[in-house]
C-alpha cells in the first residue's frame, strides 16, 4: 500500500538544499559554507586531526525541535531518517533499546498526587514511565518540557502528563542533559525516570492558580524514534479516507478513535462477563465451511489445496452451536467474525463480529427478556445513562432510550396499516397468489424489489421501509412469516408465522433470535422451500445441510437462540454513523497507486541480510 505521507514529488524546496557530504543531510548554501569555515578553524587549531574527515554531527538544530516549522513532512522523513541512522552505528546512541522497565501505573498519578501544591515535590517517590511525546518546548538549553501520553490499557485510553526537564536534575555520574535531550523530537517514545511535584510558575499568584502536576526527569532514554514529522497545525490530518488507510496514525493522533475502539473494547468485555455470569460457556466453531449455512447470505469461497475442495468462509456459526445444544451443552455463546460477501456501505463491512447464544430449555420470549437486560444494563455501564444520542450522515440527531421493556411490533398487522392493504391468511403467506398481491402492494406504495420477486425478499423489502424506518429507540419486531425463516420455529398459535423476532435500534438491525426449530421433519422441508428460493435467482438462500439434518435426529432440546451485531451495536452506543469508526482496521477498496517515495532502509542505502537458502517444502 502506498504511503500518503510520501506521496508528493520533491518540492523546489528541497531541490536547492544542498548536500553536506560529512553529515549526509541537505542543507541551504548558507549553512553549508557556515559548517565548512567551521570545520576549517578546527582543523588549523588541531594540526593532528587536520587530515582526518571531521565529526559527523547529530545535534539538531536546537533541542525544542524548531527545524519542523521550517520543513515539509518529506523533507524532516529524510532528515530524520538519515540523523536516526547515523544514531545506529554508535552501540552507545542506539535509539531502539530492547527494554525500559517501567513501575508505576500512570492512571494514579493525578489522584495520588493531586494535593501537592505550587513549588512542591515528593523527591522520595521514583517513577519510572514511558510515552509518547506530543509537544516539545525548550526555556534555554537547561530546562526542556515535553507533553507526553502513555498508551491504553484497560483503564483509560492514556495518561496526559507534563515532563519537566532541568539539567540540575540529572543525578551525578549519569548521561549529560544535553546528551539525553539533543536526539529527542516530538513524536519520539521515550522513558522518563522522576519524582511527581507541581511546577512554580511566577504568575501564579497574579493569576490564582496552582502550578501544573508534572513529572521531574532525572533521567530520560529514547526507546524508538519517529522518522515521520507528526501532524500539526500546519499539516493536518483530518480527511476521513486518509485516517481509515493510516489506521495506525489515527489512533495515534486522534484521541477519539481511541476513545471509541476503547469503549468498544469494554463493550465486548461486558458482554462476556454477562453470559460468564449466567453460566454459559464459550466456545469456538470452525471458520471454514464445507456448506454455507445458518444464515441467508452470500459467502466467500476460499480454497483448500491439500483437498482440492472448495469451501466457504463462515456467513454465521448457528450450525455449529446448535449442534452443542445436541451434544449435551445447556447453554453455549461465541463472540467471532463472520464474513458475508454484500455491499460495502455506511452500516454494512464484509467482515464484521457477532455474538451467539443458544439456551437449551428457552424459547423467543425469555431471549427477548435477556436482550432487553443485556443492552440496556450495557448502555447504563458504558455511557452512565440508558439513554444516549445518534447523529446520522445527514445530519439528524435521535435522542435515544436503551431502557426495557422495549416497544413491540407485530409484523403483518403493522404492514396492513402502512399500505391500508388486507394482507392474506398467514398460512397462505407463501404462496402464489400472495407473490401476486405483493407485487401490487409494492408498485401501489412505491417500494422497489430487485429480483428475484420471492414473497420473503418483497415482505422484507416493505418491513424496512415502513415498520423498521420507525425503529429509533430500540424496537421489537415479531412474528415474521415462517417462509422468511428457515431456521425459527413455527408460531405455536399462528399458522404461518414462526417465534421469531429482530431488535432494531436507530432504524439499523442490531439482533436476531428465534424458538429454534427442533423437528428434523420441518427443518428438512425448510431447508427444500430455501433450494426452490436458490433455483429462482437468489444467492442467498441456503441449502440443504444433510449433517445438521442428521444431529437434529439426535435430538435438539426446545432452545432459544440469538445473534447480535457488535459492530452495530458499536455505532450507535459510541454515536458514529460510519461502521468504519468502530472497526480498528475497516475493510477498504484497493488504493490507486501514487508515485513511489524511498522508504527509510532505502534512503540509507540498508542492506538486506544473507538468505538462509532453506528450500520450501
Amino acid at each position: 500500500m502506498a504511503d500518503s505521507t510520501t506521496a508528493a514529488p520533491p518540492t523546489d524546496e528541497v531541490a536547492n538544499l544542498h548536500l553536506d557530504e560529512v553529515t549526509g543531510e541537505r542543507v541551504s548554501k548558507t549553512e553549508l559554507k557556515k559548517r565548512q569555515k567551521q570545520r576549517q578553524k578546527e582543523a588549523e587549531k588541531a594540526a593532528k586531526a587536520a587530515a582526518a574527515p571531521p565529526k559527523a554531527t547529530t545535534k539538531p538544530k536546537n533541542a525544542s525541535g524548531e527545524e519542523e516549522k521550517d520543513l515539509n513532512p518529506n523533507q524532516y522523513y529524510e532528515i530524520r531518517t538519515r540523523h536516526v541512522h547515523e544514531l545506529l552505528k554508535n552501540p552507545e546512541t542506539n535509539p531502539y533499546p530492547h527494554k525500559f522497565h517501567v513501575t508505576y501505573d500512570d492512571s494514579k498519578f493525578f489522584e495520588e498526587f493531586g494535593h501537592l501544591k505550587s513549588g512542591e515535590t515528593a523527591e522520595d517517590k521514583e517513577i519510572r514511565i514511558a510515552g509518547r511525546i506530543y509537544n516539545k518546548r525548550a526555556s534555554g538549553s537547561k530546562l526542556i518540557f515535553y507533553d507526553i501520553r502513555t498508551s491504553a490499557d484497560t483503564v483509560s485510553i492514556g495518561t496526559q502528563l507534563q515532563v519537566v526537564c532541568q539539567a540540575q536534575l540529572v543525578k551525578e555520574g549519569g548521561t549529560p542533559f544535553e546528551k539525553q535531550h539533543e536526539n529527542i523530537r516530538r513524536g519520539d517514545i521515550i522513558g522518563i525516570v522522576g519524582y511527581p511535584g507541581r511546577t512554580n510558575p511566577k504568575n501564579r499568584l497574579a493569576e490564582g492558580k496552582e502550578g501544573e502536576l508534572s513529572v521531574f526527569a532525572t533521567e530520560v532514554v529514547l526507546l524508538s524514534p519517529c522518522l515521520h514529522m507528526l501532524p500539526s497545525v500546519r499539516f493536518p490530518f483530518a480527511d476521513s479516507e486518509q485516517r481509515a488507510r493510516m489506521r495506525y496514525l489515527d489512533m495515534l493522533w486522534n484521541d477519539r478513535t481511541r476513545q471509541v475502539l476503547w469503549q468498544r473494547s469494554r463493550m465486548v468485555r461486558f458482554i462476556r462477563d454477562f453470559f460468564h455470569e449466567r453460566r454459559f460457556i464459550e466456545v469456538e466453531t470452525p471458520m471454514m465451511h464445507a456448506i454455507a449455512g445458518g444464515a441467508t447470505a452470500l459467502p466467500f469461497i476460499t480454497h483448500h489445496n491439500d483437498l482440492d475442495i472448495d469451501m466457504y468462509m463462515r456467513i454465521a456459526p448457528e450450525l455449529f452451536l446448535k449442534k452443542m445444544i445436541v451434544g449435551q451443552f445447556g447453554k453455549v455463546f461465541e463472540l467471532g467474525k463472520n464474513f458475508r460477501n454484500e455491499s460495502i456501505d455506511l452500516t454494512h463491512n464484509p467482515e464484521f463480529t457477532s455474538c451467539e447464544f443458544y439456551w437449551a430449555y428457552a424459547d423467543v420470549y425469555d431471549v427477548m427478556a435477556l436482550t432487553e437486560e443485556l443492552v440496556s444494563s450495557l448502555v447504563k455501564e458504558l455511557t452512565g445513562s440508558y439513554k444516549t444520542t445518534f447523529t446520522t450522515q445527514h445530519g439528524e440527531t435521535y435522542e435515544v432510550n436503551w431502557e426495557a421493556p422495549w416497544r413491540r411490533v407485530e409484523m403483518i398487522p403493522e404492514l396492513e396499516k402502512a399500505t391500508g392493504e388486507k394482507f392474506p391468511p398467514f398460512e397462505e403467506l407463501h404462496t402464489e397468489e400472495t407473490n401476486q398481491f405483493l407485487q401490487r402492494v409494492c408498485k401501489k406504495m412505491g417500494v422497489e424489489c430487485p429480483p428475484p420477486l420471492t414473497n420473503a425478499r418483497m415482505i422484507d423489502k416493505l418491513t424496512g421501509e415502513f415498520i423498521e424506518s420507525t425503529c429509533i429507540n430500540p424496537t421489537f419486531i415479531v412474528e415474521h412469516p415462517q417462509m422468511m425463516s428457515p431456521l425459527a420455529k413455527y408460531h405455536r398459535s399462528k399458522k404461518g408465522l414462526c417465534e421469531r423476532f429482530e431488535a432494531f435500534a436507530c432504524k439499523k438491525e442490531i439482533a436476531n433470535a428465534y424458538t429454534e426449530l427442533n423437528n428434523p421433519f420441518d427443518q428438512r422441508l425448510r431447508f427444500e422451500e430455501q433450494a426452490r428460493q436458490k433455483a429462482q435467482g437468489d444467492d442467498e438462500a441456503q441449502v440443504v445441510d444433510e449433517s445438521f439434518l442428521n444431529a437434529l435426529e439426535y435430538g435438539l432440546p426446545p432452545t432459544g437462540g440469538w445473534g447480535l451485531g457488535i459492530d452495530r451495536l458499536a455505532m450507535f452506543i459510541t454515536n458514529n454513523y460510519s461502521m468504519r469508526e468502530v472497526l480498528a482496521f475497516p475493510f477498504l477498496r484497493e488504493e490507486k497507486q501514487a508515485p513511489k517515495e524511498k522508504f527509510a532502509a532505502e534512503l540509507v542505502d540498508v542492506q538486506p541480510l544473507p538468505e538462509e537458502g532453506i528450500p520450501h517444502k
